[in-house]
């Protein structure tokens, strides 16, 4: 069994991200805010709060890896989640490809000759060998880059208070008096809008919250809500306070560097240079986790190939981490190192992913209303979460319209590979009516495609699906029924009731399958009365012995009188 992850080390590697934030949100802020940016970022702060109840519940129902995916994934259709697990790994791989070469620019910044590109693609190759080698190996690194970030941050927001303090009111009070374009109520909705990528790197820990010890998850939310409501408000306050707004907009790209230099002195501008280069560093490191993660369960899930599985000796899916990486890499290439419209990629992908988790939890209060979960966000303030988030793109793309297309562009190809698993059945069903229509019967080319394709539909149809029950009626069975025709290429599936000694199977369950039978002629039902009593070992000797891996198997939602949690089960999913 792999190390399971403690509250410091779960909180530095998705808390890297998140607190990477303050080295470029509090100017982002204030330029399109002005003095009015820290009240912005404090609405930030408030709807992230709303977020953590959301995170809390969503997690706390279904504590598997996936984040957005997976809250959909058991609560609606899996194209649907497809979709959120596509935004996310979109918004990993910006992430990581922006991080990486901002870490190299500041570097660069402080050692003169540091050629970017290059070594841009040596950051993503040294964290992809770290995650290789395990996430526990890659904590270490990450609970070291965290530590020194806080402490950098802490000296230079004293540095800031000290100077503010003996130097007087008077660039406060100008910055304040300094006319804004438009009402109060425009600069604040534009300078939240662009806030909000202050809270980018909050839904990394859902992604590998099956990594953490039980406990953790609801901790590493509260601690990356402390951190970023403290610190991104105060800093743009104390910038305001100690540096003209001109000034401040004109040294937007090092922003914190220049406050170190104006409060602190060289030394400062030089610590605060060095930090910025490793957290952002150590935010690259949260997408390869996040990311790996995610695209695991997607292909457990066949929503990518098979061969992403593999592990490595130290029981790490090394092919995802390399395909990451290359996926990447390309991006470096094709953008030339350009990475300015990267950004609009990021800031809609990643809003559009906290949208669709909040979806989920709507979903699960209305489909799954009897699961059990440690707290409970309440409607309104998903409501309004929802909204503000959802407000928050309209602003992005009214403030940047080309982002909008360019995310697009990003998005088209990624949904497309995805899809082509989702619906490849389909596709290949069609691709070989097309080579029929073509070519001539007896075609070589013909012989040989309809050989392979037919081979694999029936490689791909061949997997067998579980659902437990013992005593739903026809029409819930009707419904299980329903959702894996939609849903999994499959022709075969196992109605299994388990059976303590003595008990019988309720009702008329196995009539009701029968009708099922006639109903669904192209998939054979096969109605299992299994001896023993239900619980997490059961599953795992059943899927070991007919060769059926868990997250094929089903439930309905199971009751607040239920004994184990969702997560005790494996990856065994919530269908009705």
């Amino acid at each position: 069994m792999s190390k399971k992850l403690n509250q410091l080390e779960a909180t530095a590697i998705s808390g890297n991200d998140i607190s990477s934030s303050c080295l470029y949100v509090s100017a982002l802020a204030i330029f399109y805010a002005g003095q009015y940016a820290w009240v912005s970022l404090l609405i930030v702060a408030v709807v992230l709060f709303l977020f953590r109840k959301i995170y809390g519940e969503v997690v706390g129902a279904l504590p598997l890896n996936g984040g957005a995916y997976n809250a959909l994934l058991n609560t609606t259709k899996k194209s649907t989640a497809s979709l959120a697990a596509a935004l996310t790994v979109l918004s990993y791989m910006a992430t990581a490809v922006l991080s990486g070469s901002e870490a190299v620019k500041y570097a660069a910044s402080i050692w003169d000759g540091i050629p970017v590109f290059p070594v841009t693609i040596g950051v993503l190759f040294v964290f992809m060998c770290l995650v290789i080698l395990g996430i526990g190996e890659s904590s270490k690194v990450a609970i070291a880059i965290f530590l020194f970030h806080l402490t950098s941050l802490t000296l230079l927001c004293g540095f800031c208070i000290y100077h503010f303090f003996t130097s007087g009111f008077d660039i406060l009070t100008a910055n304040f008096n300094t006319p804004i374009q438009g009402s109060i109520v425009t600069a604040l909705f534009f300078g939240f809008s662009a806030a909000m990528l202050g809270i980018s790197g909050f839904e990394s820990s859902a992604n590998f919250v099956e990594e953490q010890k039980k406990g953790v998850f609801p901790k590493t939310l509260r601690n990356m809500w402390v951190i970023v409501s403290i610190f991104n408000p105060l800093i743009a306050f104390l910038a305001l306070a100690i540096i003209p707004i001109e000034t401040v907009n004109a040294n937007q790209d090092a922003l914190l560097s220049f406050l170190g230099k104006a409060s602190g002195g060289n030394w400062l501008s030089f610590l605060i240079g060095l930090d910025a280069a490793l957290v952002l560093s150590g935010a690259v490191l949260t997408s390869f986790v996040g990311v790996g993660g995610l695209m695991e369960r997607m292909a457990l899930d066949r929503i990518l190939p098979k061969f992403l599985l593999k592990k490595s000796k130290r029981n790490t899916s090394y092919p995802i981490f390399i395909l990451f990486f290359v996926l990447c890499t390309s991006i470096l290439f094709v953008t030339e190192g350009d990475l300015a419209k990267l950004a609009g990629v990021y800031t809609i992908a990643f809003l559009l992913v906290m949208v669709l988790f909040g979806i989920g939890n709507i979903l699960l209060k209305v489909n799954r209303k009897t699961l059990p979960r440690p707290e409970r966000a309440s409607w309104t303030g998903l409501l309004i979460a929802i909204t503000a988030v959802a407000a928050a793109i309209v602003g992005n793309i009214v403030l940047n319209p080309p982002y909008l297309a360019i995310f697009i562009e990003y998005l088209i190809p990624t949904l497309m590979v995805v899809f082509f698993m989702l619906y490849r059945t389909y596709i290949m069903k069609a691709v070989l009516s097309m080579a029929k229509y073509i070519f001539p019967e007896n075609h070589k080319f013909l012989r040989l495609l309809h050989r392979k394709t037919v081979k694999e539909l029936a490689q791909i149809n061949n997997q067998e699906f579980v659902f437990f029950t013992n005593h739903e009626n026809v029409e819930m069975l009707n419904k299980v029924m329903l959702y894996v025709k939609k849903n999994e290429p499959t022709r075969k599936i196992k109605i299994v009731a388990v059976l303590e000694e003595g008990a019988t199977v309720e009702g008329e369950l196995k009539k009701d399958i029968e009708v099922l039978n006639r109903a669904y002629p192209d998939i054979q039902i096969d109605f299992v009365e299994e001896p023993g009593t239900f619980n997490p070992e059961k599953i795992k000797e059943l899927s070991k012995r007919w060769n059926i891996p868990t997250n094929f198997m089903f439930i309905g939602a199971p009751g607040e009188h239920f004994p184990y949690r969702i997560q005790e089960l494996g990856e065994v999913r919530l269908i009705i």
